[in-house]
């Protein structure tokens, strides 16, 4: 078997335990397709690096021919361990994952402001993930790795943020700032495709190889998946609903641009309407805009209905363009009921290509900080098992 043959096995056989969750050799040769001498080849040497483990069958019964029990494989939880985290508006959440993905330990923090030069937001992490650790005895230098979702324009393979409401300073190599002071390996994507990648690993997007997550938030960001995988563009820019133009010389966005969708449905765009339309200098709480919207207020009621014609419109927009059998509005708050109200979606409906088909199935998914966080972790766990690879195949060569 060449090089890239055994590589290829040991990829192909680790992701398929992971996926079986525990599964005994003769099926694992079933499932892949590979022979079960090299199966057993294969799996040995994952078994001295320590990244699977074999555990008793579910079934009790003895091999008839040697008389032994019947094992299972599975991975091995102790032998990574994977921290990821979610910033927000004003507040940053981890979790801490074993290599078999299960959750030991969670943390959220308050941050003092919204926005930090990047080198400071890499010190707060870096406290964060150590506090994290600590929760289960280790320190941040037992974690293989540390994924980190963030708003903004981001190049994941490069760990490059172009821009971040979350950081202070434009074109950023993040990635190489947070791993300089975290002393780990660090993934780093846009919040939302690791959203999408929560939803693919443990939530709603499981068994759909195509669908679209639109998250909101203090923002509007959107996941693509693509034969069940994330789509993040050439340039690590794809993706960008939130920035998609609705209006022509339209309201200014806090990416610097005029006429964007977020620049319309996000809270800060709520709360900046209502004080142009009341001509006072408070800020007014997007909470109360929405409550005064219910209780018939004029004024209010005009903000949240054109906020939620103009949702439709881009959910219509990625319907023409994608078409996808699956679409799932998510996030942290939620509260903004009226973009994800029944006449919104409906709205979209009259507004996609019509023909003799059922428009995508929209469902929604309140969830928390934490589950996003999850969605980081995940993104991490995929790269420390690759990494963990590359590794097994240096000190096998």
């Amino acid at each position: 078997m060449s090089v890239n043959q055994r590589e290829f096995g040991r990829r192909k056989l680790l992701n398929e335990i992971r996926r079986q969750q525990r599964v005994p050799r003769i099926v694992l040769s079933e499932l892949t397709g590979i022979s079960r001498a090299t199966v057993t080849t294969i799996t040995a040497e994952l078994l001295r690096e320590g990244l699977i483990e074999e555990v008793s069958s579910d079934s009790e019964a003895k091999d008839s021919k040697r008389g032994r029990p019947k094992v299972d494989l599975k991975i091995r939880g102790a032998a990574r361990l994977i921290a990821g985290a979610k910033i927000s508006n004003k507040t940053v959440s981890l979790v801490l994952l074993d290599f078999e993905g299960v959750q030991l330990a969670d943390h959220e923090a308050d941050l003092e402001t919204a926005v930090l030069p990047a080198a400071e937001m890499a010190q707060v992490l870096a406290g964060l993930v150590e506090t994290l650790a600590q929760k289960v005895g280790l320190s941040r230098q037992d974690v293989a790795g540390f994924g980190l979702g963030i708003a903004g324009v981001v190049d994941a393979p490069r760990g490059f943020v172009h821009w971040s409401p979350s950081l202070t300073s434009r074109n950023v190599q993040f990635g190489d700032v947070l791993e300089q002071v975290l002393g780990i390996p660090v993934f780093l994507d846009n919040d939302a495709n690791l959203v999408a990648m929560a939803e693919k690993s443990f939530g709603l997007g499981q068994g759909h190889n195509d669908f679209i997550v639109v998250t909101i938030e203090s923002g509007v960001g959107m996941g693509i998946v693509i034969n069940d995988e994330i789509y993040r563009g050439t340039r690590g820019c794809g993706a960008e609903f939130g920035h998609t133009k609705v209006q022509l010389e339209g309201a200014l966005c806090r990416c610097g641009q005029r006429g964007c969708l977020e620049a319309y449905v996000a809270d800060y765009a709520l709360t900046r309407e209502a004080m142009q339309a009341s001509g006072e200098a408070a800020e007014r709480q997007v909470e109360d805009i929405l409550r005064t919207a219910k209780n018939g207020d004029a004024v209010a009621a005009s903000i949240v209905t054109r906020a939620g014609r103009m949702f439709a419109m881009g959910l219509a927009n990625i319907v023409n363009i994608f078409d996808p059998e699956l679409i799932i509005l998510a996030g942290e708050q939620m509260q903004a009921s009226h973009l994800y109200a029944e006449e919104v979606i409906e709205g979209m409906r009259k507004l996609i290509v019509q023909v003799d088909k059922a428009p995508p199935e929209v469902v929604v998914h309140k969830w928390g900080n934490l589950m996003w966080a999850r969605g980081a972790a995940a993104y991490a766990l995929e790269n420390v098992s690759e990494n963990a690879l590359v590794e097994l195949a240096d000190n096998a060569a």
